[in-house]
């Protein structure tokens, strides 16, 4: 494979409640490795049905006010189509459409150009699956 695209898949564990994971460092790590001071794309893709990708501010307490909202605007009932699973699984895989289960980001002289509270993360809503795949991938 080219140098021009690097690709790394990350395991982690989200544990099993509600949560958002900040993925910022495993990202700037994967392109201090992969980028070489090079601009480009960083895509975050989840291949997961009931997990996203979100850029937001953390440790505010903006992560938390995410998951109310999510929460609000998809109750964990029984009011979802989709039954399996533990009770209001089923909108966990309607988590996806509301946060997508990606984001590209631009690389500048190889380092993420985030702003200056921004972070990129995992959310994760389904309580039934505590171990996600996030995988990166780097296109000068």
């Amino acid at each position: 494979m080219s140098d021009a695209f690097s690709t790394r898949v990350l395991n982690v564990a989200s544990g099993s409640g509600e949560t958002v994971v900040d993925l910022t460092r495993e990202c700037e790590h994967f392109l201090r490795e992969t980028a070489a001071g090079r601009d480009g794309l960083l895509n975050v893709f989840v291949p997961h049905a009931t997990a996203g990708v979100a850029i937001i501010e953390t440790g505010s307490g903006s992560d938390d006010d995410l998951l109310a909202a999510l929460h609000t605007l998809l109750p964990a009932d029984d009011c979802w189509q989709h039954r399996h699973g533990s009770p209001g699984h089923g909108r966990d895989h309607v988590v996806p459409a509301f946060v997508p289960p990606h984001a590209t980001l631009p690389v500048i002289a190889g380092r993420l150009e985030l702003g200056t509270w921004q972070s990129v993360c995992l959310v994760d809503t389904n309580r039934d699956n505590p171990h996600r795949q996030v995988r990166l991938s780097f296109l000068a």
